[in-house]
């Protein structure tokens, strides 16, 4: 899968999931993906997991998360987005980096947040 085809599948996937179209986002995914949480501890395992995730989202982000701007860095079946957000506690804004890895049917295998730690935190 050419790196234009997981570049227009992530960008529907950020779609999907400012819409709330948890169904069409999970299917974004194959099975046996994981999801690495921030703080790096936590790793959501499998395509099910994910889909369920989804229904608590809001509790697993800051009030206010708001996503203000997207960046795509692509490598070879990977990309990293800059993410730029902000909250209610965090209302000038910062940024954090998403790793998404793709297998070759072009279906997500991993994502991996990377945060500041203690800002996430500080955020809730």
């Amino acid at each position: 899968m050419s790196n234009d085809r997981n570049l227009e599948s992530l960008k529907r996937g950020w779609s999907d999931l400012a819409k709330g179209n948890w169904d069409s986002l999970a299917a974004a995914y194959a099975e046996d993906m994981i999801f690495v949480l921030p703080g790096q501890k936590d790793v959501l395992e499998g395509r099910q997991g994910f889909r369920a995730a989804l229904d608590n989202i809001g509790a697993a982000l800051p009030p206010g998360f708001d996503i203000t701007d997207l960046r795509y860095c692509l490598g070879e079946n990977e990309i990293t987005n800059i993410v730029e957000w902000k909250s209610e506690k965090i209302p000038e804004g910062t940024q954090s980096a998403v790793l998404f890895k793709f297998n070759s049917d072009g279906l997500v295998t991993e994502e991996r947040w990377f945060v500041d730690t203690e800002q996430w935190k500080a955020a809730f």
